[in-house]
């Protein structure tokens, strides 16, 4: 767990930022001057900056705690502002303190400041499938995720990862979706040179690849019928046999399954087996649409937003108007439509500022068409009855 120590004199926004920090795994540490204490990060106002002499005397102090990362958090200030400095081991973050853009400034520098690992979820029971994600990482069952697409499940796949005793060692995903059938055998479980056309060297496949750590076999329900059973055989004996090859080579592999269907049709419908799912939902966990959870939107909004920055650039400051215009919207597409609706408003607004009017909903923009056509419908009919 990461520590991330606050000074929290002169910083009125300290317990709130410590309260978020906290919901998301990361502990943290109040620091008086006069106690010292061994952390990753440390946070304080530019308040406190200047009452201790300034930016190097921070820099020092910081030295003092063995922390990697600074953040100077200006409250009160006229803007929204984020900047890195020295290669982003200074952060400073402008918040308008009593202005549109509190919110979201606390919420971009608890972001900003935790570790790259940690999942940003607000939503009572998004936190509440985290805990349960954290209980089932600390074992070696199988977890199989169920949920509509955009929803996290890889997400989740890579915090079950990163919180057990495997997360030193890979994380191997595959869409089994994604990989024509005739080479997927190949990808999985490898093969020697020679064993088909166009194998002029031998590959160990994702399974062997993934040894001692994770396999997420995203999609799993695309998977043909012909390789499920060979992949039962593999998680029934943790061995799998390379094509054209004739011994098998033991494997120690952390198995998580992911689907965005009912996989209930699908052992119906006979496209699925029924041992091969019970074999894998061992562990059952179901991930929300975006729309039942409105309260993760500021989080994932500010995590998009983040990802679309350059690091050289400060990021867009999302108004209260459009962070209430994005709760409202029921988001049919999860989180790929709204990492389109954000990356829509970063191309319209302007000066950084995204407000209600850069907030481009596709059933707006369809609205908006319509609108286009009935205008020029008139103007045809006025101009052919002039």
């Amino acid at each position: 767990m990461k520590n991330i120590g606050i000074i929290k004199e002169n910083f009125k926004s300290a317990e709130k930022l410590a309260k978020m920090l906290n919901m998301r795994d990361i502990n943290v540490v109040e620091l008086p001057l006069y106690n010292s204490v061994h952390i990753e990060s440390l946070v304080l106002s530019a308040a406190k900056e200047i009452e201790m002499g300034g930016q190097q005397d921070v820099v020092e102090f910081a030295r003092s705690t063995k922390a990697d990362t600074i953040m100077i958090i200006e409250e009160n200030s006229k803007k929204f502002k984020t900047e890195k400095i020295y290669g982003g081991k200074l952060i400073k973050v402008s918040i308008p303190t009593n202005k549109d853009g509190f919110e979201w400034g606390l919420e971009i520098a608890a972001q900003m400041i935790s570790s790259k690992n940690a999942v940003m979820a607000n939503d009572i029971r998004s936190r509440e499938l985290l805990a349960l994600a954290k209980k089932v990482a600390l074992t070696n069952v199988t977890v199989f995720i169920n949920g509509p697409t955009g929803t996290g499940k890889e997400v989740i796949s890579n915090y079950i990862h990163n919180n057990s005793k495997r997360s030193e060692y890979p994380f191997v995903a595959v869409n089994c979706a994604a990989i024509p059938e005739n080479m997927l055998e190949a990808i999985l479980f490898g093969h020697e040179k020679g064993s088909f056309t166009g194998a002029s060297q031998s590959n160990k496949g994702i399974f062997r690849a993934a040894d001692g750590g994770t396999l997420l076999l995203d999609e799993i329900s695309e998977m043909p019928l012909s390789l499920q059973s060979k992949l039962l055989r593999v998680l029934q004996e943790r061995k799998v046999t390379p094509i054209g090859g004739s011994k098998d080579v033991e494997v120690d592999v952390r198995v998580i399954a992911t689907t965005n269907r009912s996989m209930q049709n699908e052992i119906k419908k006979g496209s699925f087996r029924e041992d091969l799912f019970y074999r894998l939902n061992v562990f059952p966990l179901t991930t929300l649409a975006l729309g039942e959870r409105p309260d993760d939107i500021l989080p994932i909004s500010a995590a998009l937003l983040r990802r679309h920055t350059d690091e050289n650039e400060s990021i867009p400051l999302l108004t209260d108007g459009a962070i209430s215009m994005l709760k409202n919207h029921d988001w049919p597409g999860n989180v790929r439509e709204l990492e389109n609706v954000l990356q829509r408003a970063m191309v319209i607004c302007n000066e950084n500022i995204v407000t209600t009017n850069d907030i481009m909903i596709d059933n707006s923009l369809n609205s908006a068409e319509k609108s286009l056509a009935n205008r020029l419908q008139s103007s045809e009919i006025l101009a052919a009855t002039a």
